[in-house]
């Protein structure tokens, strides 16, 4: 693996090497910054004034560049539009094709350019969090505020490409004017996606859309699985090879995605009843529904280390324990013993697979269709967090065989052991295994012993990276002098306690973000047979079918958020937003003086769900950019570490709902929301403080 430095230089045009940002200079000047403040021969002011004007200097050198190369491009088109106008008085064929191939020439020489801005803004981005790491956030705070919005914003025109929008607009268009639908009245005006798009103009927007951090729906939906893509572009960008996808096992993953969320919302629906014909307090439901988050905190980990060996035989031990864990679920109301049930859930939780699922998609499912499989991920998940309440909804029957009971408590548990039982068999027969050399090829060189070392400590193979040859600007250590970095220092972390050492205050924050994004969520759903039941007299199945729309509002909301208002705002400013919207829906769903209705209860619930649901994908997205590259690789990765604080959250939210369970009934509500509401307000104050670094 080599350092991001080295990376960079890699990457230049040769022949525009002297017009790409200095990342070497300024990584030097920053470790000579930090051993004069030590000596105390620099302050901090002079540090802030001196480096700002430096990169003043490097963004100025960048745009000026920028501009003369778009001029150039310009004139180009210019030239190629009279030959144009010329063809359209006396058309041949021969000189349209020779022209059409000079416009797709002239689009490679756009992309090339549209390729040194990306590699410039990336190299920003980098240098600002390497000084963030050593002094501490607010030098990006500070630059970004005082830079970014001014009306002569020079940074704006390298994250946001200015000026470059019309030279593809005119290209694109001459393109497709001289595509061979002779006779078409349609322009890219009118038909703004057209079927039949010249490559070179796909390249160009994909181009254009990473840069300006464009996204659609897919893109917007598979960020939620937090699979990351290269971060140094190419021109000619590599594959995973085709050899290696296999089409049934990718729908395998899938399947077991969808079949864990049906398995973990199953039961919220009856699991207040199911508590109290066992003899404990219905607000037991808290540690019957987190059981199974409990054990997810460690099996996340495990999952993770054994995913760098085999992705088969996770799955099949994931299936059996879940298959065992239903059974047990189900027994425990014959033999009345609430131990027997929680152990049962707990066992389910042991054999969650995601961090499996996630890791397939990345390292086995060519990049051209790994964004529809993140997608595919995503949807699974939503699609079985509402088909769980709905499956319970449906199962309201009672009858007996032997001295068995199946009942609305226990068919759950029935259902979910004989479609893991399904599930198993169909895995077995039809599971292809990747070969694993094919990894190795991506790798450094390395000795036997290296590699089956690195094997043993399930540190060889990253868990949410589309590329094993992802960039790591941690990988310019400031100890070295050199653009090389120790070895150790580039190396995936090991501990739970590096990976921490690693989080800069804005990840912190975001971290922050997703646990309260998932602990409110997670206290409105868990809770919800509970509160619905004291104060409206809901039915099971009234519970189930508004569980179920909760759910299914996940891919609509999406929509909405991937395809228009991510486009329309920043991430920060959404983030922002959403967290402020979450904060109303707590508001609303307090009990104040006035009697508590179900349009009350319906409506806070919604605005809460939605919100937390767009917070989730924007707060990824952008955790995705300011995470340190060292946290994307390994088992203990970014990812990881997400899934953790999320899943750390429900334990914490049920928990919470088990302890409120001491206090009177009608007293539960207010006392689960306090929390929420602190954390809420925590994080959105916390937001504000690192606002500027979230760029």
């Amino acid at each position: 693996m080599v350092a991001f430095g080295k990376k960079l230089k890699d990457r230049q045009i040769q022949e525009w090497q002297g017009y790409y940002i200095n990342y070497k200079l300024m990584k030097k000047r920053v470790k000579q910054y930090a051993q004069q403040i030590q000596l105390g021969t620099l302050d901090r002011r002079h540090v802030l004034k001196d480096f700002s004007r430096m990169l003043d200097n490097q963004i100025e050198k960048i745009v000026l560049f920028l501009l003369e190369q778009q001029g150039l491009l310009a004139c180009q088109i210019t030239k190629l539009g009279e030959q144009r106008d010329a063809l359209q008085e006396e058309p041949e064929i021969s000189k349209i094709i020779e022209l059409r191939e000079a416009y797709r020439a002239l689009g490679q020489d756009l992309l090339k350019l549209l390729f040194f801005v990306e590699i410039n803004a990336i190299g920003l981005r980098k240098i600002l969090k390497k000084f963030d790491k050593r002094f501490g956030y607010r030098f990006t705070d500070y630059y970004v505020k005082t830079r970014a919005n001014h009306p002569y914003s020079q940074l704006q025109q390298v994250f946001k490409h200015v000026g470059l929008g019309a030279v593809v607009g005119a290209l694109s268009r001459n393109l497709h004017d001289l595509q061979d639908r002779q006779g078409s009245y349609l322009s890219i005006y009118d038909q703004p996606t057209l079927p039949l798009q010249d490559p070179v103009v796909d390249s160009i927007n994909a181009a254009v859309d990473r840069l300006t951090n464009s996204t659609n729906f897919l893109n917007f939906l598979g960020q939620h699985a937090l699979i990351m893509h290269e971060e140094l572009p190419s021109p000619s960008e590599e594959h995973v090879d085709d050899q290696r996808y296999h089409f049934m096992s990718l729908l395998l993953n899938l399947a077991n995605t969808f079949l864990y969320m049906v398995n973990t919302y199953i039961i919220v629906p009856t699991a207040d009843d199911y508590s109290m014909s066992l003899g404990a307090a219905p607000t037991v439901c808290g540690i019957v529904i987190g059981a199974m988050a409990v054990a997810q905190v460690f099996s996340s980990v495990y999952f993770s280390a054994w995913s760098n060996k085999s992705y088969f035989r996770p799955l099949v031990f994931s299936s059996i324990v879940l298959f065992l864990g239903n059974i047990l679920y189900a027994l425990a109301y014959d033999v009345s013993s609430i131990w027997i049930l929680l152990i049962g859930r707990l066992l389910c939780g042991f054999g969650s697979a995601r961090a499996v699922n996630r890791r397939y998609i990345s390292d086995c499912v060519p990049l051209k269709i790994r964004m529809q499989a993140s997608a595919g991920f995503v949807s699974a998940s939503a699609l079985g967090m509402a088909c769980g309440p709905a499956l319970a909804g449906i199962l309201q029957i009672n009858f007996k065989i032997s001295k068995l009971t199946f009942n609305q408590n226990t068919l759950p548990g029935w259902v979910m052991a004989v479609a893991w039982l399904i599930y198993l068999v169909w895995l077995w027969i039809t599971f292809k295994e990747p070969a694993r050399e094919a990894e190795e090829d991506h790798t450094p060189h390395q000795s036997n012993d290296e590699v089956n070392n690195a094997l043993e400590k399930g540190l060889k193979q990253p868990l949410l990276i589309s590329s094993e040859n992802k960039v790591d600007e941690d990988a310019d250590q400031d100890c070295d002098d050199s653009e090389e970095a120790p070895e150790e220092s580039r190396q995936p972390v090991n501990s739970i306690v590096m990976a921490y050492r690693l989080l800069t205050p804005s990840v912190k924050v975001q971290l922050l973000i997703y646990f309260m994004l998932k602990y409110v969520m997670e206290i409105l759903l868990s809770e919800s047979s509970v509160v619905t039941t004291y104060y409206f007299n809901w039915s099971t199945s009234t519970v189930a079918v508004f569980l179920a729309c909760l759910g299914l509002t996940v891919l609509p909301v999406n929509i909405v958020v991937g395809s228009y208002i991510s486009n329309m705002f920043q991430d920060r400013q959404i983030l922002l937003a959403s967290e402020i919207m979450v904060l109303i829906g707590v508001l609303l769903s307090f009990q104040v003086i006035i009697p508590y209705s179900e349009p009350q209860y319906i409506c806070s619930g919604l605005l809460l769900f939605v919100s937390a649901e767009v917070l989730e994908g924007v707060n990824l997205s952008l955790l995705s950019r300011v995470m340190s590259s060292r946290l994307s690789r390994g088992t203990y990765n970014g990812g990881l570490l997400s899934t953790e604080a999320g899943t750390l959250a429900r334990v914490v939210a049920d928990a919470t709902i088990t302890l409120a369970g001491y206090v009177h009934q009608s007293m539960l509500l207010n006392v689960t929301l306090l929390p929420s509401l602190f954390i809420c307000v925590t994080s959105i104050l916390a937001t504000c403080f690192t606002y500027n670094s979230l760029y």
